[in-house]
């Protein structure tokens, strides 16, 4: 098997695949990125935490253009985990994007987009339907 790297070091991938959110010890408000200071309360201390791979879909966008690399139509999305995260991604894995529907429950999902001259894999994430 060929090395796999993350798209973003908030993946982690591991025999089955998970987000993790940076969350602040203080007032539980979650980050993706790399914080200093929570933005909800000051707080400058934060643990690492899994959040769930089940998810709902709360608001999308039908994307038709894109750059020229890029695969259209497409559905971006904001999802909401069982555990009350928010997640912006692409809701992947459907027939036709028309097939989106607020509410629809999701799963997480890993996927191949692109391979270096070395033959690194690099994995994205988006949700799939249940």
């Amino acid at each position: 098997m060929s090395e796999q790297v993350p798209i973003v070091d908030y993946l982690v991938l591991e025999e089955s695949p998970y987000l993790e959110v940076n969350e602040c010890t203080n007032c539980a408000a979650r980050f993706f990125d790399r914080r200093n200071a929570c933005a909800s309360c000051g707080g400058t201390d934060f643990v690492r935490t899994r959040i769930s791979n089940q998810a709902v879909l709360t608001s999308f966008s039908i994307v038709h253009r894109a750059a020229p690399s890029v695969p259209v139509p497409f559905v971006s999305a904001i999802v909401k985990t069982d555990d009350g995260t928010s997640v912006r991604s692409n809701v992947v894995g459907l027939k036709d994007p028309m097939d989106a529907e607020l509410g629809m429950n999701l799963v997480l999902a890993t996927y191949l987009c692109g391979t270096d001259d070395d033959g690194k894999e690099c994995i994205a994430f988006g949700y799939e339907p249940v």
